[in-house]
């Protein structure tokens, strides 16, 4: 069955990786959500998509750069101003906090593949394992390095290889770096992808689909799951 994932939450209705955003994907019917970390200056693991708070809040400057306590007085109402004053940067211990008392699953993004964020792997597994997730979270990344890493401090936790164009075989690649899953750019994920990495144990989640004639593809291609702006819509044409 394939599984819905509520990218940034419900980045198409609501502020992206807020917590009004989460909230409203899971309410949906997701059976889970996307959201992207960085470590703030003073080491705080923070759910925010960009390099810097410029595009979503009305602050400026590197999430590297600014404290947690500044980051989260931000407004983080992007594009949404009827969620001003109600949509900020959460922590990612905020959302695991949140997510521990329900059954859905998180996928992490980690946001390394730019700024090379000391300790983000283990400061993120261990707050996995603090509110006792390891089962329902999938780790992805641009940084396959990183993948790596997080393979060497728990092997119990899901890795997936974010992947922006085509390889040749990705499901073998994917096992090179001990990730169970592969997350193609949705136009990367044919019908032979599909097939053959998830007849050899790898998992298919495609990003980001919005439109509807992907997703019938997706569902029809008994693809395990993809990333969406639009879950409501999803669910939708799921049910049909």
């Amino acid at each position: 069955m394939t599984k819905i994932f509520g990218h940034r939450g419900a980045a198409g209705t609501c502020p992206e990786n807020t917590m009004p955003s989460f909230k409203a994907a899971i309410e949906s019917g997701a059976d889970g959500i996307e959201l992207d970390v960085h470590l703030s200056k003073d080491g705080v693991p923070v759910v925010i998509h960009d390099e810097s708070v410029d595009r979503t809040t009305n602050g400026k400057g590197f999430v590297k750069d600014l404290t947690f306590s500044q980051l989260k007085n931000l407004d983080a109402s992007y594009l949404f101003p009827e969620y001003s004053g109600k949509a900020f940067i959460p922590s990612l211990e905020e959302v695991l906090a949140w997510s521990s008392s329900s059954d859905f699953l998180l996928n992490i993004e980690l946001k390394n593949d730019r700024i090379p964020y000391q300790d983000l792997e283990e400061k993120v597994i261990q707050q996995i394992f603090t509110y006792k997730l390891q089962n329902r979270v999938i780790l992805s990344s641009f940084n396959h390095e990183s993948l790596m890493l997080c393979h060497r401090i728990s092997s119990e936790l899901e890795t997936a290889a974010l992947l922006s164009e085509r390889l040749f075989e990705p499901w073998n690649y994917a096992k090179t770096l001990s990730a169970r899953a592969i997350h193609p750019v949705h136009y990367a994920a044919d019908p032979h992808v599909i097939f053959h990495s998830q007849a050899n144990g790898i998992q298919v989640r495609p990003f980001t689909v919005n439109d509807e004639q992907t997703m019938q593809f997706l569902f029809k291609a008994e693809c395990a799951g993809f990333f969406t702006d639009y879950p409501e819509k999803a669910l939708s044409l799921k049910k049909k």
